[in-house]
Formats: structure tokens, C-alpha cells, sequence
């Protein structure tokens, strides 16, 4: 799940920098438009994606001395 989560954040990430750079937003171009379900699918999934990457922050980290 942590992988999955990863990726999703990762393409998340990608897409925002392409939106913010050039104003191309590459997963409405691949699904169809902003508004087309598969691409609100992929939008979701995203934040949910970044929402479960919080506990991230919040774990234990192991220190090595």
C-alpha cells in the first residue's frame, strides 16, 4: 500500500509540475479532459494518496549513532 501511495503521490507531483510550468495537465490530455470520470478517478486517488502519505511524517525513524 505504502508503494502504491508512493506512485500515485509521485504522478501527482509530476502532473502539478507540468500544469504549473507549461499549463499542460497530462492526465486529462490521457483520459479524456478534466471533467471525464477516469481522469476525476485519477485526481482522487491522488488525494487520497496524500492524505494516507501523512503517516509518513509521523513515523518512528530509526537511528543509527
Amino acid at each position: 500500500m505504502d508503494t502504491l501511495a508512493l506512485i500515485l503521490v509521485i504522478v501527482g507531483a509530476l502532473n502539478w509540475g507540468l500544469i504549473g510550468l507549461f499549463q499542460f495537465d497530462l492526465v486529462a490530455r490521457i483520459f479524456g479532459g478534466v471533467n471525464a470520470p477516469i481522469s476525476r478517478l485519477i485526481y482522487g486517488l491522488v488525494g487520497l494518496a496524500g492524505l494516507y502519505s501523512f503517516k509518513f511524517l509521523f513515523r518512528d525513524r530509526v537511528k543509527i549513532d
